[in-house]
């Protein structure tokens, strides 16, 4: 297992939707993007969301892997494709995740097989939750 010491950064993330329009997000640290809904549209939907918070949780985590493994200078780019099927019976939920890793740089596949299973098993925080069964509270205000 991969010893880390993480920073603590304050996370989460508003969405706010009139009653036209699409949804506009705002996170704790004043990051901002809109949504989009229609097929044709350039942008993230709430699902290319899940698919881009994996994706990037899980390169930074392989280049973590690499780095305390002592691979880091070997690599020279980690790229985690990720896309999904949707259930198609029951809730609407993604059923599966694809994810392509490739890790170009000097290092034989054994080293890319444990770097890829550090990040995706020990380290990344959103492929870690996605496997769990995270606790929902919600709470309902009529003001915000």
């Amino acid at each position: 297992m991969v010893d880390l010491k993480a920073r603590p950064r304050r996370t989460g993330a508003t969405a706010t939707l009139g009653r036209t329009g699409f949804p506009h997000v705002t996170s704790t640290t004043k990051g901002e993007i809109d949504i989009v809904t229609a097929p044709s549209q350039p942008g993230f939907s709430p699902l290319d969301l899940l698919y881009a918070s994996l994706s990037a949780c899980l390169v930074l985590s392989a280049r973590i892997a690499a780095s305390k493994m002592g691979a880091l200078d070997r690599i020279s780019e980690i790229a985690a494709d990720v896309t999904g099927e949707k259930a198609e019976e029951g809730l609407s939920r993604v059923a599966k995740f694809n994810i392509v890793f490739s890790i170009m740089g000097d290092i034989d596949e054994e080293t890319r097989r444990k770097i890829v299973h550090a990040a995706e098993d020990e380290i990344c925080t959103v492929s870690n939750t996605i496997r769990g069964n995270p606790e929902f509270t919600t709470t309902i205000s009529a003001a915000h």
